[in-house]
């Protein structure tokens, strides 16, 4: 299957899975109301410290993520939240693997909830399925501010690759829902945001990585540039931070912010990272930490 214009050949074998799997799911249900196939539980969770996996049906289709909840949690305090979305293929373990995030979580007091896309994908901009994943992170939110008393106005998405192109299909498709995402070596790509009206409807403030050897990098440098353009952000002059990387700092029209990591000697990868083929910690920074920081500047104003 040909990519489509200005995306990278890294998509075609997902795309082509994606449509020979999708018979073999749930994909494409309108029906906002899960049907529960054989065999799959209601969702049960005893919100506590660690980790614990969460199935649920959705739509039809056995859904799961995982939780995890700092030492000494208790449903008392609200804390942050955390939707760190996998790679293609993948699942929640291997999100969890590259980011460091439940260690950072543990450190800095918050939640990190690991999604798992359904044959390992989710339904991004570009890759891969028809499911409607949006729907399925929409419905985790809502538990983990319910069951798990998480914070709704500190929300926020990150993931690298297809779960990176997901976070910018979740912050504009998900109003009222995140407070800040960080895609890790993703793009605003596709054939949906090829309209000007595709933007988020609330301000979403984006920290973003891209690597200067990822064959994806023009088209995803391009991409941001074009959220930049349609929600009027103004970049400001690139700062240099040591011999690798450049950040640039955008404040746009909405009062969002775009903050722009460039590193020239990466690849497909997350900078920094913990472990597994997609981290690469010679990158020159790390993106857990600053993204932490990030998200903890941004707050969602009550709509």
């Amino acid at each position: 299957m040909p990519t489509r214009p200005g995306t990278s050949a890294r998509y075609a074998v997902p795309l082509l899975l994606a449509a020979l799997l999708c018979p073999l799911t749930a994909c494409g249900s309108d029906d906002d109301k899960p049907a529960p196939p054989t065999g799959v539980p209601a969702a049960t969770e005893s919100p506590r410290p660690g980790d614990q996996e969460v199935t649920l049906s959705w739509k039809g289709a056995r859904r799961v993520y995982a939780v995890h909840a700092p030492p000494g949690f208790t449903r008392a305090e609200r804390l942050p939240l955390v939707i760190a979305l996998h790679p293609y293929p993948g699942d929640g373990a291997s999100a969890a693997a590259i980011s460091g995030l439940s260690a950072k979580a543990d450190e800095e007091n918050f939640l990190v909830a690991y999604p798992d896309g359904l044959n390992k994908a989710f339904n991004a901009l570009i890759c891969c399925g028809s499911q409607d994943d949006v729907g399925f992170v929409r419905t985790l939110t809502h538990r983990l501010t319910g069951t798990w008393n998480a914070d709704p106005r500190r929300v926020y998405a990150t993931g690298i690759s297809n779960g990176a192109d997901m976070a910018y299909k979740l912050a504009v498709e998900l109003p009222d829902t995140f407070a800040a995402i960080a895609p890790v070596s993703g793009g605003y790509l596709g054939t949906d945001t090829e309209s000007a009206s595709y933007v988020p409807r609330t301000p979403v403030p984006v920290l973003t990585f891209l690597g200067g050897l990822d064959r994806s990098y023009a088209a995803m440098d391009a991409g941001i540039e074009t959220w930049q353009r349609r929600l009027s952000c103004e970049p400001g002059k690139p700062a240099r931070l040591g011999k690798k990387v450049t950040r640039t700092t955008a404040r746009c029209g909405d009062g969002s912010e775009v903050v722009v990591y460039r590193l020239p000697g990466m690849g497909h990868s997350w900078p920094g990272g913990a472990g597994g083929g997609m981290a690469d910690p010679e990158a020159g920074v790390d993106a857990t930490d600053l993204m932490w920081e990030f998200f903890k500047s941004h707050i969602r104003k009550a709509s």
